[in-house]
């Protein structure tokens, strides 16, 4: 079955039952560099990973926010936002959270991060559903 794109909590669905994703980032070049993390959503979209505090990822995000993320499994689901490194309360809620989800994740450990992802737009593709379904959705219109 299908899901729309705009369906926030379906689209978190999926990606809690998927598990893991590629995320992608903007080098100091301006060059893109692609990572396959484990990954964690939230129904209201803020989807959530880690990474030790000194790779690539992070120092890219801190740089520049902008992120892509896919996502596979029996349909695809490809998405765009700003990430952030969270801090303080936020970094334990959304930690605690992706713990459950990892157990002996080592996200709210000294020298990982936990990083926040805000979702701008979604792209929901399924090719098992005939005709094959696509669907896109503005999350940010949608706030």
């Amino acid at each position: 079955m299908s899901i729309e794109a705009a369906d926030r909590a379906a689209v978190a669905h999926f990606i809690r039952v998927c598990g893991s994703g590629v995320v992608a980032t903007i080098g100091a070049a301006g060059e893109p560099q692609a990572a396959y993390v484990g990954i964690h959503a939230h129904d209201d979209g803020v989807i959530v990973f880690d990474a030790q505090a000194d790779s690539r990822k992070v120092s890219n995000i801190t740089r520049d926010p902008r992120i892509a993320i896919a996502v596979t499994g029996d349909m695809t689901v490809q998405l765009e936002g700003r990430a952030r490194v969270t801090h303080d309360e936020e970094r334990w809620r959304l930690g605690e959270a992706y713990s459950q989800r990892f157990p002996g994740s080592r996200a709210l450990d000294e020298g990982f991060v936990l990083l926040a992802v805000d979702v701008h737009w979604a792209r929901v593709y399924d090719a098992g559903a005939h005709p094959p379904h696509v669907s896109e959705a503005d999350w940010v219109a949608q706030e």
